[in-house]
């Protein structure tokens, strides 16, 4: 059962949608491997959720797809090319907001004047929208600004770049209730068939029903890289108050009232959906399974 949770790639893909392609991909800090042979696909059309745990690598991952870091070993493309190359061409479609950024001492409109040309299809109007959603003053210094508005206005001017790949680290971090809601209703407007969104997030309950794909990154390893309703059409989650026989079973986590277990389906089982925590949780679970850990 552990083998039918591990899904390398996804399936019914093919090289005309591809997006990203890393093959054999070693990367280090130091002695220290992160990557030795990582293998990923992202293909055209998607919002990928990226998830791990803290020091799975995500950032260096996300770093390598925008040119800002270099594999020391094997190949990472970006849209058929090599972001190491760091061409205009590549640049002007990649938007990446990191988890943490500096900002100038200006106004956002200058800073839009600044940088808006280095994407030929900026939507300028599209720009202004967003940040009248996300209530975004224009007029105030960019520095004075708090964590969360400085996030807004860098994701209005992301998705207004209209960029074949957008790269978000951690969107939602220094955002408050009603701007993570307005941050799902705007990316899922402004995404098309032609755009890819890479979300790496630890805050998983703010994404549901918006990151689909999932990637998940352990080990140094993708050991997962497909759509929740594949595992949701073979597995069902259900609460019981009896003690499940875990040699039966996928998963199981003891819960305040008894035990949730994810089982296969059948057609007398109607549990609740897969809510992404637990999947995680039952993909790096079964992953320690197939290495010899205690299940």
């Amino acid at each position: 059962m552990a083998n039918d949770l591990i899904v390398e790639q996804p399936i019914g893909q093919n090289d005309t949608e591809m997006v990203v392609r890393l093959k054999d991909l070693g990367f280090s800090y130091g002695n220290k491997p992160l990557f030795s042979s990582l293998q990923l696909e992202i293909h055209r059309g998607n919002i990928y959720g990226l998830l791990g745990k803290n020091g799975a690598g995500k950032t260096t991952l996300l770093k390598l797809l925008s040119g800002q870091l270099f594999p020391q070993s094997g190949m990472v493309t970006v849209l058929k090319e090599e972001p190491r190359k760091r061409t205009p061409s590549l640049l002007s479609e990649i938007f990446y907001l990191p988890e943490e950024f500096p900002l100038p001492k200006m106004k956002a409109s200058e800073y839009l004047s600044m940088r808006s040309p280095f994407y030929p299809r900026f939507n300028h109007d599209q720009f202004m929208r967003y940040c009248r959603d996300f209530d975004v003053d224009l007029n105030q210094q960019l520095n004075q600004m708090s964590l969360g508005q400085k996030k807004k206005m860098l994701l209005s001017f992301g998705l207004a770049s209209n960029t074949a790949l957008l790269i978000l680290d951690e969107p939602t971090n220094g955002l408050d209730i009603p701007s993570k809601r307005q941050f799902r209703q705007t990316v899922a407007s402004a995404m098309t068939e032609n755009r890819t969104f890479v979300i790496s997030t630890h805050q998983v309950r703010d994404m549901e029903n918006l990151i689909d794909p999932i990637i998940i990154l352990h080990d140094g390893s993708v050991i997962f890289n497909d759509t929740v309703a594949s595992i949701s059409d073979k597995y069902v989650l259900e609460l019981t108050t009896v003690e499940p026989d875990t040699q039966n079973t996928a998963y199981v986590e003891k819960v305040l009232g008894g035990w949730m277990v994810l089982s296969e389906r059948t057609e007398d089982k109607q549990g609740q959906p897969l809510d992404l925590e637990t999947l995680f949780n039952v993909v790096v679970e079964q992953s320690k399974g197939q290495q010899g850990g205690v299940r």
